[in-house]
């Protein structure tokens, strides 16, 4: 299998996604949404829990690959003793049932290739019955079913559990894969011409590309960021899934594999930010909209994450059959964080709310009705303990970003009421409580010994999460105290030159086994404190270090090992892409330098 997490690209059609391995081997596809189960599990395990690889005839591994450029349509050839062949690897947006299509096309000689089809539903679990039909492939287990064909038709066989196909082309020959899934209960779907596919895919996304409003250095990592965060997106509802994946380790045969195929609030501001600022406000009204459908209802039932169209319930189970990535496991299906209390959530999504609002996003009849409900509930809640932005498993603290996050929403509260005049509510009071607020994190989370802001209060522990202090305006950015955050952070957390969150090794309130990399978006977070406190020279370095850490195409993980120089922990990670996106605007945007 492949050894590594950066060895993946991905392909997606805004409703799921699938990964693709330098192999040729399609490792990891859920369907019919990023959350269902898998059909190709064999990232978390072996082919025998589903695949689909197309390649030469005794080939190992690709001669080279890259996206077609502003689109998320894959190239990858292959050189052989007898020729040179091309894979083209898309997933069209979908009319109604989702399409994987594979064109092959010889480019010299002529080469022998081979497609393995491996199809396994319920991640791995359940090998389905495979029959023929009007010359497609068909295959059925309980609700799902998938259709093979290939235009041309090529000589196909069972084997094994697994759909095999034998060609030759030579160049200028092409031979196109389509599988195609629907509910098995249904009728088969219109079938999709793959070479218009192809030929309207790129149109779209190119077309979808060129609204990029940066044009600053590094803009093809921009724009690639941005594609991955469109590919994340779940078209139907506007949700951003935090990953397409599951159980990715954050720490190579360890117990930090988790199921982030949701949407996390606490990525709200930052992703709306980004795709303001870079000029796509359709994306961000449809992001905003999600937003206030998943938390409307009961403040105090407030989640830190939902599913792709606003669900609720998310429970954690473990996945035994599969051994995991890596050996890795458990792997995990669910999220159990999903129970958790985190307030900075309520200043996540308040700071959203204001952020579209002084963006020019139409506000919505009920938006400020919430906003109120919110506050009302964190005039008396905002004293608990809760797990944190990282999700502790240990124990509720009084983290101190939390609390300053809590600031953020009574702050947003009281500058929209005083530039909209004509919106009600309790001014005074949220005055009251911002400067309350603001007065106990100084006092009670900050060491005045080191001259840093502390994980939680009373600790001497650090967390990544303060250097968004100057960034949400808690403290302007030549406070002392921020630069002795910052450089506190900086040697502290530091790891090869990148930003661990908090310190695993001695944390009292992790709750669980010690170790993981160098978290990303944390290190782009500091390239922009770096900047903010007038050492943009150094923020510039650290953000070129970073750029160069994407794979050969351009995908970042949520984590990187600065040891064994290697992605770690779900693939590709949004944080990771809008922390590229939000610094390279922030270093670059106006040129202002420190």
């Amino acid at each position: 299998m492949n050894a590594r997490i950066e060895d993946y690209a991905l392909i997606g059609d805004e409703q799921t996604a699938a990964l693709v391995g330098r192999d040729g081997s399609i490792d990891w596809l859920c369907l019919p949404r990023f959350d269902s189960g898998a059909c190709f599990a064999r990232l978390l395990g072996d082919e025998d829990h589903g695949c689909w690889r197309i390649a030469p005839e005794g080939a190992d591994t690709c001669a080279r690959r890259a996206y077609r450029p502003d689109t998320l349509v894959l190239d990858t050839e292959w050189e052989t003793p007898d020729g040179t062949v091309r894979v083209t690897d898309l997933m069209p947006q979908r009319d109604r049932a989702p399409d994987v299509v594979r064109i092959v096309e010889g480019t010299g000689g002529r080469v022998t290739v081979r497609s393995t089809l491996r199809l396994r539903f319920d991640y791995g679990s359940i090998t389905p019955w495979v029959r023929r039909s009007d010359g497609h492939r068909v295959a059925v287990a309980g609700p799902d079913s998938a259709w093979l064909r290939s235009e041309p038709a090529v000589r196909t066989w069972g084997e094994d559990f697994g759909t095999h196909s034998e060609f030759t082309v030579a160049e200028g020959d092409r031979v196109a894969f389509v599988l195609t899934w629907h509910p098995s209960h249904e009728r088969r779907p219109p079938l999709v011409d793959p070479y218009e596919a192809l030929e309207s895919s790129v149109t779209d996304w190119r077309r979808w590309a060129r609204q990029c409003r940066y044009d600053g250095p590094h803009r093809d990592a921009v724009v690639r960021s941005l594609i991955t965060l469109k590919a994340l997106t779940y078209a139907p509802t506007g949700g951003i899934v935090a990953a397409a994946t599951t159980s990715l380790p954050e720490n190579p045969g360890g117990v930090r594999n988790w199921d982030y195929r949701y949407c996390w609030l606490r990525d709200s501001t930052l992703t709306l930010g980004a795709l303001l600022s870079a000029g796509y406000h359709e994306e961000a009204s449809a992001w905003r909209d999600w937003l206030l459908r998943a938390v409307a209802g009961n403040p105090a039932d407030l989640q830190i994450m939902y599913g792709v169209a606003g669900e609720r319930r998310l429970p954690e189970t473990e996945v035994d059959w599969l051994p995991g990535f890596a050996g890795s496991a458990p792997v995990r299906i669910g999220n159990g964080a999903v129970d958790q209390l985190q307030l900075d959530v309520y200043g996540e999504v308040m700071d959203s709310l204001a952020l579209a609002r002084s963006s020019g996003l139409s506000p919505r009849p009920h938006m400020w009705a919430m906003q109120r409900s919110l506050m009302g509930f964190l005039e008396t809640a905002w004293r608990q303990p809760d797990e944190g932005l990282w999700e502790v498993r240990g124990g509720r603290q009084q983290f101190v970003h939390s609390k300053v996050m809590v600031w953020v929403a009574a702050d947003r509260a009281v500058k929209t009421l005083e530039r909209y005049q004509d919106l009600d509510g309790d001014l005074e009071g949220w005055r009251r409580l911002r400067d309350e607020v603001h007065q106990e994190v100084c006092e009670k989370g900050f060491d005045p010994g080191r001259n840093t802001f502390t994980q939680y209060y009373g600790s001497r522990e650090l967390d990544a999460a303060l250097l968004l202090i100057p960034r949400v305006g808690f403290l302007p950015p030549d406070d002392p105290r921020v630069v002795g955050t910052v450089d506190a952070i900086r040697q502290d957390l530091g790891h090869g030159g990148f930003l661990r969150r908090y310190d695993t090794e001695d944390s009292v309130i992790d709750g669980l086994p010690s170790g993981e990399g160098a978290f990303l978006a944390c290190s782009f977070w500091l390239a922009d404190a770096l900047h903010m406190t007038g050492r943009t020279k150094e923020a510039r370095d650290l953000f070129d270090r970073l750029v160069g850490l994407c794979n050969d195409v351009g995908l970042l993980a949520e984590e990187y090992d600065p040891v064994d120089g290697c992605q770690l922990g779900n693939f590709p990670q949004a944080f990771s892409h809008i922390g590229l996106v939000n610094t390279a605007l922030t270093l670059y945007g106006d040129e202002q330098a420190g």
